[in-house]
Order: structure tokens, then sequence, then C-alpha cells
């Protein structure tokens, strides 16, 4: 493509390092050959979903049987993709990437998605922070004190797009939105691939939000593309699937075979998995409703199961199997939620290694060394745990659906922390900001989409509270009222003048009380940032 076909790009007047006419003629490139294909498949999530929610099921396909009972394997993964224990998560913002490089983790997940605002500013500075962070020359000056590299060793760097149903309005290409995956896919390769060859890694990304195999195929006809394209050899693009939808669940061989030969392991997404639930099933009736979002822990039956299924066909197959985020955080100004923090997760890590993940999630820097300590402990001085085949796994379609056998009810403090959370949360991300600590908590996009689809399905289908009151929109939206008052009061009048609750409330109301379930919170929030 010569620079005149290349599409202009709304971008402020320090994009043009990241907006280059080669780099923007090598996205519109993958947009024009992708977009139509990436269109068809969301259509038919739609049908999917329809007819799951009318038959109240899902089942394992029958066309695809042959791989599933065939004995193949993925390639094997690149060096600095094979001890893969600790992995810290978070956005792509300048301090927190310093962070993360001098953290001490093996993966740095640089997160464009669920953890990360798509702001314009924050897109292009994203790509602006992850070159430097290739490269070793990030630093940055914040709150009086410079952060800047350590002596390393760093983690290897692995990048989230947004998922196949955001678009990017600021990089229009004949005249629509391109595809928003595309973009941070497409701008992280081109700046980044060479480089990081030369320093003996590669292009390493985590895929997220797919609900099906043929979805995982869209991304290896991509990768095989854009390999092309910029010349590179096929297999250097390796690539973590997110399962984190109850449709991928069911397709997590069919998955890692489309996508060979770039596919290194499977994620277990826990949060937008339990949200990808309620989102299928929230019409298809009572045995699909969740008590309080703090009662669904990883040990109820149905999580089991998908997590015993993830770790088998991973492990079968000889790809990497990694563990969920705690979404408990420390406090260095609390040493007792500290404490509860530290606790809770090295408990869930424990869970995980006993299980045989060869690694797992943290949040902050402070739980990379009880994740290490953890995983060290499984590991000895193997790299993984591939050699547990957990052979004794035989997980049925009524094991994933089965969401029976929860402890507890939905109470009046559950959906009050629903609504406090969802409002902060929401309003934060307004701000730019995507990845939030709420009460000792990290909240990011899957953990509200959870607390507001709760909401939704509880008032859609006549839940009664514990204590007998039945939970309506007039309810919520009293509650939302006090809420906001109590907020209110904590800012005081000036920083609540500057804040965004007000579009926070209006978003709420739509994703929560309209009668119609808008199946990402993301698409009309996106409406309402730069």
């Amino acid at each position: 493509m010569t620079e005149a076909q290349a599409p202009s790009a709304r971008a402020d007047a320090d994009g043009g390092d990241i907006l280059t006419p080669d780099a923007v003629a090598f996205v519109t490139a993958l947009h024009r050959r992708f977009a139509g294909r990436r269109a068809d498949l969301l259509a038919r999530r739609a049908v999917r979903r329809a007819e799951a929610a009318r038959d109240g099921r899902l089942e394992f396909r029958a066309d695809t049987a042959a791989i599933r009972d065939a004995d193949w394997t993925v390639p094997p993964p690149p060096a600095d993709l094979t001890d893969r224990r600790v992995e810290i998560t978070g956005p792509p913002e300048r301090k927190m990437t310093v962070n993360a490089l001098n953290s001490g983790a093996h993966v740095w997940l640089a997160d464009l998605e669920d953890a990360n605002t798509p702001h314009w500013t924050n897109v292009l500075d994203g790509q602006r922070n992850l070159r430097d962070a290739v490269r070793r020359t990030i630093s940055v000056d914040s709150g009086g004190r410079r952060y800047e590299l350590g002596p390393g060793p760093y983690p290897t760097i692995v990048v989230r797009p947004r998922g196949w149903h955001l678009d990017e309005r600021h990089l229009p290409v004949d005249g629509v939105p391109a595809v928003a995956a595309l973009v941070d896919f497409g701008l992280y390769l081109f700046h980044n691939a060479d480089e990081l060859l030369a320093r003996g890694s590669g292009p390493y990304f985590y895929l997220p939000k797919l609900e099906s195999s043929d979805e995982a195929a869209l991304w290896n006809d991509v990768f095989d593309h854009a390999q092309e394209l910029l010349g590179l050899p096929r297999g250097t693009i390796r690539a973590t699937v997110l399962i984190e939808t109850i449709t991928a669940a069911f397709e997590m061989d069919e998955i890692l075979w489309v996508l060979r030969p770039h596919v290194t392991g499977l994620n277990a997404g826990r949060w937008d998995y339990l949200f990808s639930i309620i989102r299928t099933f929230r019409d298809a009736g009572a045995s699909f409703l969740l008590p309080d979002r703090s009662a669904v822990t990883m040990t109820a039956p149905f999580m089991r199961a998908y997590t015993d299924l993830l770790v088998a066909t991973c492990h079968r197959r000889e790809a990497s199997a990694i563990g969920g985020m705690s979404a408990f955080i420390p406090n260095r100004r609390d040493a007792d939620a500290t404490e509860r923090a530290f606790a809770q997760v090295r408990a869930d890590k424990q869970r995980e290694a006993a299980d045989g993940f060869d690694g797992s999630w943290v949040a902050h820097p402070d739980l990379v060394p009880i994740c290490r300590e953890v995983f060290d402990r499984a590991l000895g001085d193997r790299p993984h745990q591939l050699h547990r085949r957990r052979t004794e796994v035989a997980v049925t379609a009524e094991q994933l659906l089965d969401l029976r056998g929860i402890p507890g009810q939905a109470t009046g403090a559950g959906l009050r922390a629903n609504v406090a959370v969802t409002l902060r949360y929401l309003e934060a991300w307004l701000r730019g900001n995507g990845a939030v600590a709420i009460n000792s908590m990290m909240e990011d996009t899957a953990t509200a989409e959870i607390s507001r689809s709760q909401i939704w399905q509880w008032i859609h289908h006549g839940v009664r509270l514990s204590d007998g009151t039945p939970v309506t929109a007039e309810l919520v939206r009293g509650i939302e009222d006090e809420e906001l008052a109590a907020i209110r009061a904590e800012l005081g009048q000036s920083a609540w003048a500057r804040s965004r609750f007000d579009d926070a409330r209006r978003l709420f109301e739509r994703i929560a009380l309209d009668s119609g379930f808008v199946d990402f919170l993301t698409i009309p929030a996106y409406e309402l940032v730069d």
C-alpha cells in the first residue's frame, strides 16, 4: 500500500511517532482484509447466544469431535515463554510499565483491554510506552520521584489487544471505524517485531473475549497475513488465549488446533467467564441465577469443572495452562488489609498450583513474591507442570453449566456492593483509569461487568433478597441515590464538580436498568470518551 492510499488519522500533535504513514498503512491493510469476516463472526455470536438461552444449554461440537479425539500437540514455546510461573498484569501507563518491568515477574501482561480506558491519548501513549519498554529506554518522573528500570532481568512482554467487538473511531478506514483489535495488534507488531527478535524475544499476544474456534481461526489468519506483509517467518507471532467465555470453554481443543503454529497456551480468565455465563443465559431461567458475587468462588463446582478442563486440555496438547487473577490487592497504608490480601492470594495460588497450572496472574508487584513462592514449591526445578496430564479429568457439558450448589443468596449488602462498585468503576473509567482499587480489590472492566449484569438479571427475574425484598429498578435507583450522596460527601463539592459521576450514573442506568441488555458496557461507555 502506498502512503497516498492510507486513511487519515485523527491524532494529537504527539501522535506522529506512532501513526507513521507506514504503520497506518499496515493497520489499514489488516482492516480491509479482515473486517468483513470479523463482522460476520460477531453476528453469529448473537445467533448462538439466543439458541443457548432458548435451550438452556450448550454442547461440545459434534463436527469437531475428531480434533478432540486425535493425538496432537502444539509447537514448543519460545525460550522466554517456557517458564511463566508469575505473570503481572496492568495497563501500559508509563509508571505502571516501569513498575511491572521491575517487579521480578516472569511475564508482564501489558493490558490494552480490560484495564485500559481507550481514550485516544491512552491508545497512543500505551503504544509509545510499549515501544520504550521493548527498547529498555522507559523512565518517568511522577509525584516528585524518578521511576526508571533496575538491573533486571525483566519480564517477557505479552500484549493484550482489545476484543473483536470493539471499534476504534479515531482511525477510520474507508469511512468506518477501524477494528480496535487490529489497531492495537498492528501498531505494536509494526513498531516492535524486529526489535523484539533482535533481543531474543518476539511479538507475543494474549487474545481476549473469543467465543469460538472460528474467532481464533480469524486471529490465526491475521497472524499469517501480518507476518507475510512484514517479512516475518510463520510462527514468529505467539499467542495465549484467554478462555473467558462459556462458549469458548466448550472449544478449548479446537482453539488450540486452529491457532497452530502460533499458540502457546490458554489462560483461565475467571471474571469475564462469570460475566459470560450471566450474559449468555441472562434470560434462560432461574437455574442460571447466581447469589452475591462474593459468594461465587473458584471452588464452586462449575468453576472447578472449567479450570480442571483447561489444565487437562492444555497439558494433553503440551500447552501452558495459566491461572487467573485474584482480585485482592495489598494496601500499603493498611497493614491489616494487606495481610488479608496476602492470605487470600496465597490460598488462590496454592489451589491453582495444586491443580496443575503452570503459572498465574497477580495485579500488584507486592504479590509477585507470594505467587513465586507458591509455584517454586510446586514446580521444583521444572519450568512448568506439563508432566501432570490430569488424565482423571472427564468434564461434561452438564458440569460446566451446573450453577447449583453455591452457598449464599442475593442479599441487600451484595446488591449495594454491585451498585457501588459499578458506579465508582465507571466514573474512573470515563476519566481514563481502567484498573481501579476499590475496597482493597482490583476492579477492572470484567468485575464491573459481573456487578452490573447481575443487577440486570436479578431485576428481570424478580429475585428476592434474603430478607424478602424484591429487586426492582426503583430499589436500585434508591441505593444509587444513597451511594452517590455518600461519594459526594466523601469527595467534597470541588472534587465532585470535577468528577464524572453524573455521566457514570446515566451510563449505569443504561447498562443495568434498561429493558434491553447491553452486551458489553465498553460499547456505550466508549461514546463518552475522547
